[in-house]
């Protein structure tokens, strides 16, 4: 009996060892789920994803994009050891487009916001920026404060999908807010007289007060917002993060950014290049 008995126990032990396999303890090494930067290492491309904002990214004579997240685009690539591909995309449907694979990532100026994060991932800042107002000289004269904009009587304009436009909602909630897919589009309402101020990142209101200095003015001394731009990607792909969060460090700690962020933003030695 005691040998039927442990002949049995054998069995049990070993049915709860296999059962145990099944479930909690299936092997003592996790299946790794494959990065996208194994892909993108494969690929020799890296897709990315942005829209036009002067001098963030532009188009110059030639066709050809130029701007500082361009710059930071190649840049990435290079060091990636891989070739970039540009795809431009209109910013109310860039976050889609990402979360649909269009494109590895975003490198287009995009402010870190907790609900774009609840969306997307963001590296660490590689940047920081601010909302800035150019107004008509006109139709905004004697203009001098964010409250003097705050009224019913008032019509701004702004982007549409962008933190120039949750700003204006935030600082002006009083005023008329029209929105548009392009900045362009805002500055031409600016410009003929149907809007009393464009909302946008600094430091493209102070060039269009530069470039049309008898219609427009900047109100304001100094950006009223400051908020950092990080790298947007598909959640859980946390090596692919890691890499752009180490990379961003490095080139940071070198300088690198602050010598393109200074050619783009605070000289005009590129201008020749679009005009």
């Amino acid at each position: 009996m005691r040998k039927i008995i442990t002949i049995l126990l054998v069995i049990a032990i070993v049915l709860g060892l296999a059962g145990c396999g099944r479930m909690g303890g299936r092997s003592p090494v996790l299946e790794k789920k494959a990065s996208l930067l194994d892909t993108i290492s494969r690929r020799g491309v890296l897709k990315v994803g942005l829209s036009t904002f002067v001098p963030w990214a532009m188009n110059d004579k030639n066709g050809v994009l130029i701007g500082f997240e361009v710059d930071v685009a190649r840049r990435l690539a290079e060091d990636m050891g891989v070739d970039v591909e540009f795809i431009p995309t209109k910013w109310s449907g860039i976050i889609p487009a990402l979360l649909t694979g269009k494109f590895d990532v975003i490198i287009g100026g995009m402010g870190i916001r907790p609900d774009r994060n609840l969306k997307v991932n963001f590296s660490i800042p590689y940047d920081y920026s601010g909302m800035s107002i150019v107004a008509s000289t006109e139709m905004a004269a004697g203009f001098n404060t964010l409250e003097a904009f705050n009224r019913k009587d008032v019509i701004v304009a702004a982007r549409i999908g962008t933190t120039a436009a949750a700003a204006a909602e935030k600082y002006m909630p009083l005023a008329e807010k029209r929105l548009f897919d392009d900045e362009s589009q805002a500055i031409q309402e600016l410009l003929t007289g149907r809007a009393h101020a464009v909302i946008a990142s600094a430091p493209m209101p102070a060039y269009q007060a530069i470039q049309y200095s008898d219609k427009l003015f900047l109100p304001l001394e100094e950006n009223f917002t400051k908020e950092p731009i990080g790298f947007a990607l598909q959640k859980g792909d946390y090596d692919l993060m890691n890499f752009f969060n180490n990379w961003i460090t490095v080139v940071d700690a070198e300088g690198w950014l602050k010598e393109r962020k200074h050619y783009w933003f605070g000289t005009q030695d590129w201008q020749s290049l679009v005009q």
